[in-house]
């Protein structure tokens, strides 16, 4: 079963928008509110509140600058702050929309940008709190603002229709973007956490391949040290061997130094024998050493050999399909009734491992989202029985893919029933001798 890795559990940083990111885009937006301005009022000499409206541009900046000077330009803003300033971008925003028109001013399309930005970063719940305010404040605008600044001569009247359209419009543009924001952001989210947790797993299996390396260099480097504590216990038994007082002390001494010579002499010995072994090993051992572990659980698996008169492939001990392999098998087992069947079969050009299970299969909308991280659309009592198909198969399917697999996930043609799924790659990849060899290695995979 998956161990999910403790960052995955904690949200408390995943909703914490950076400081400097709205900073950066207010600042924007009071240099575009600012020559709007002053375009309108002096580049076509139109009436309105210009100082009014400077005056709203200005608490912009204020606020820029306080954020600036209070907090680092690394901080980043818990989720109730950033709400808080986001919907005073808002209240920002409609004023200034008041000010010009409402929902006549071509700009008003605007105040669906804090909503997005909230969608993409904070919790749905600030979210929401943030789109009913800019709901409300289109709502407003759309029956109580000045008139739209227009030429002295001529009186611009809004149908009430095509407000009611612009109504419309920047609603469902805020609804329709923010979810679209929040779902590409929840799966972007979901990937760099599986690809961590990726990672990590694969750093944990390598790790234990080289343990046996690191015992080999303790027994190495413990050796002289342990030579000089035998050779001085010698000479102190020689000096005090007469002393009753010291003799059954030395020659525990002497004893205990030999026995971890002895340890030490065994750790080598088993290090340069096993070497190779550890490092290669043939398809078919490598597929044992992964099946052992299941075969505790009640449910028969059956290893068949798909019949060549090549040589077995021998690769090199590869972690991440140790770890990608058995994932699949433990899923295999866990759905299982009775027995669990693993064909191994080789050529020339492919080496083919398949898992079938006797069990109910995969559900038709689990198979169409197999390999995504975290996939939530399977019940509870699956999630129990077998631990999730989410995060475990993704990690295993990124590893045995990045090992050069293709992998195939179906169900097995009627009347059988239970999953099938193939592990392919091409020999190469798996055999270091080559398929025309004669020669044999000790067994691995990569």
């Amino acid at each position: 079963m998956t161990v999910f890795p403790p960052f995955l559990e904690d949200q408390s940083l995943r909703h914490r928008l950076r400081l400097q990111t709205l900073t950066r885009l207010r600042w924007l937006a009071v240099v575009g509110q600012s020559l709007a301005v002053v375009v309108i009022a002096h580049g076509y000499g139109f009436d309105f509140p210009e100082v009014i409206c400077f005056a709203l541009i200005a608490c912009s900046a204020c606020l820029n600058v306080f954020l600036s000077v209070r907090f680092p330009a690394a901080h980043r803003l818990p989720p109730l702050g950033a709400m808080t300033v986001l919907s005073f971008d808002v209240l920002q925003l409609s004023g200034l929309l008041f000010m010009t028109g409402g929902l006549a001013n071509p700009f008003s399309v605007l105040l669906c940008v804090p909503v997005i930005i909230s969608s993409a970063s904070q919790p749905v719940r600030h979210t929401v709190g943030l789109g009913a305010l800019s709901v409300a404040a289109v709502t407003l605008l759309a029956f109580y603002s000045l008139p739209l600044p227009w030429y002295p001569d001529s009186d611009f009247q809004v149908p009430f229709l095509l407000t009611v359209g612009v109504w419309i419009a920047i609603v469902s543009t805020t609804v329709f973007a923010a979810v679209y924001a929040y779902q590409v952001s929840a799966e972007a989210t979901q990937l760099a956490d599986a690809l961590v947790a990726t990672e990590l797993v694969l750093q944990r299996e390598q790790h234990i391949s080289a343990l046996d390396g690191l015992a080999a260099a303790a027994a190495h480097e413990l050796g002289t040290p342990l030579a000089t504590i035998s050779v001085v216990a010698r000479e102190m038994e020689k000096a005090l061997a007469s002393d009753p007082r010291f003799a059954d002390d030395l020659m525990l001494l002497r004893s205990q130094s030999e026995r971890c010579r002895d340890i030490l002499r065994r750790l080598t010995t088993l290090s340069t024998e096993d070497e190779v072994h550890m490092a290669r090993l043939p398809l078919g051992s490598l597929i044992e050493e992964i099946i052992a572990p299941h075969r505790e659980f009640g449910i028969a698996i059956e290893v068949v050999s798909g019949g060549s008169d090549l040589r077995e492939p021998v690769g090199r001990r590869n972690p991440g399909i140790i770890f990608g392999l058995g994932n699949l098998i433990e899923n295999a087992v866990d759905f299982a009734t009775d027995q669990v069947t693993v064909t191994v079969s080789h050529d020339a050009d492919r080496v083919s491992i398949t898992i079938d299970d006797d069990g109910p299969g995969f559900a038709p909308d689990v198979l169409t989202q197999i390999g995504v991280p975290f996939m939530n659309r399977r019940n509870r009592m699956d999630r129990e029985k077998a631990g999730g198909l989410g995060l475990g198969l993704f990690i295993a399917k990124t590893l045995l893919e990045r090992s050069g697999a293709s992998l195939t996930f179906a169900n097995r043609a009627l009347p059988a029933t239970g999953a099938h799924v193939e592990v392919a790659w091409p020999r190469e990849k798996m055999d270091l001798l080559g398929a025309n060899s004669n020669g044999y290695a000790p067994v691995g995979t990569g």
